[in-house]
């Protein structure tokens, strides 16, 4: 491809979208903070979004650098940028989607012990599959440059190469578009199950739906699942638009709003992620006002949160306990 037709990359662009992946560096980190600062908060659901904001925070990083250093050559700098940002990209989606399984099996399957049981596979696929494609893409010089054809200044799939589409699709595509699919459908049936659940406990125990605290938790619970694919669709769309717009050479590919909400959209994940689930999550945020006003508060949240275990000590049958909004708040906090 010829040095004319890559893609510019204005100074404003390079400004938001360095400014996107420095929140979501920090958004990442805080949700890895509050999980090693509580000890309540270490559910599996929870350690499963600490890996995902590892990968989020890596490709945070290595965006970080090729945005800041706008490519435009194969250099070894920008090799070694590409292959992070696709190892921790690639790492990103199957976490997330490993997060949707484990929730539809603990939910829906209402066995934890075998939701637990695939956290073992979970690592062997989101870090091995990865590795393992970035690694051969790297031995058979798939990195490099790619003239932002794909990318907003940072480097991913040598665009000279001629078997570039496959390799976009091996090192990213192909993840994101099962992704795609596979979260709205694991979303909805966890969705569906919770409402048949909900209206099935309601019928024998009416206490439960006049609960203004059961109405909060299950209604931010389900906000949530209804949140996480949306959002997901939402980041990720504009850089599929532009792949698919490479496919048939379309010139729309350079717009620079569409290249601006690809760069937002590729760096962003690891601060939605915590803008929902540690931001707009009240006992959390209510942790973290009290920490930064009052350390005297985090004592009193640590001893509550042992009274809270001692509590929930007891739980009535596996069904019951696997389909409370109480759990379902639980697992998605």
């Amino acid at each position: 491809m010829a040095e004319t037709n890559r893609t510019a990359v204005y100074v404003y662009e390079q400004v938001v979208i360095l400014a996107s992946c420095i929140l979501s560096f920090f958004g990442s980190l805080l949700i890895i903070c509050t999980y090693l600062r509580w000890l309540d908060l270490r559910t599996t659901p929870r350690k499963l979004l600490v890996y995902l904001s590892v990968s989020d925070l890596l490709s945070a990083l290595s965006y970080f650098y090729g945005v800041l250093r706008i490519f435009d050559s194969d250099s070894a700098d920008c090799i070694a940028q590409g292959a992070i940002s696709t190892f921790a990209n690639t790492s990103s989606f199957f976490w997330t989607v490993a997060i949707a399984i484990y929730l539809y099996v603990f939910i829906v399957k209402s066995s934890q012990r075998q939701a637990d049981n695939l956290v073992l596979y979970f690592h062997l696929i989101s870090w091995g599959i990865p590795f393992a494609i970035t690694v051969a893409a790297l031995s058979l010089h798939k990195i490099g440059y790619d003239a932002s054809e794909v990318s907003v200044g940072w480097c991913w799939v040598n665009i000279q190469a001629e078997d570039h589409v496959l390799w976009m699709l091996l090192t990213g595509k192909i993840w994101e578009f099962i992704a795609y699919v596979t979260l709205p459908v694991l979303y909805i049936l966890i969705k569906i199950h919770i409402n048949r659940a909900h209206a099935a406990l309601s019928e024998y125990r009416p206490i439960l739906t006049s609960s203004p605290v059961s109405h909060s938790l299950s209604s931010m619970a389900d906000r949530k699942l209804t949140l996480i694919p949306i959002i997901f669709i939402i980041l990720r769309v504009w850089s599929t638009i532009r792949f698919l717009l490479l496919l048939t050479d379309s010139p729309a590919g350079h717009n620079p709003v569409l290249v601006t909400l690809h760069g937002i959209g590729n760096t962003f994940q690891g601060a939605a992620n915590c803008i929902m689930f540690v931001l707009f999550t009240p006992s959390i945020r209510s942790r973290l006002v009290a920490l930064l006003c009052c350390k005297g508060w985090d004592r009193y949240w640590s001893s509550e949160s042992v009274s809270q275990n001692r509590a929930n000590s007891y739980t009535p049958s596996h069904r019951e306990e696997n389909t409370s909004p109480q759990t379902l708040a639980n697992s998605l906090e």
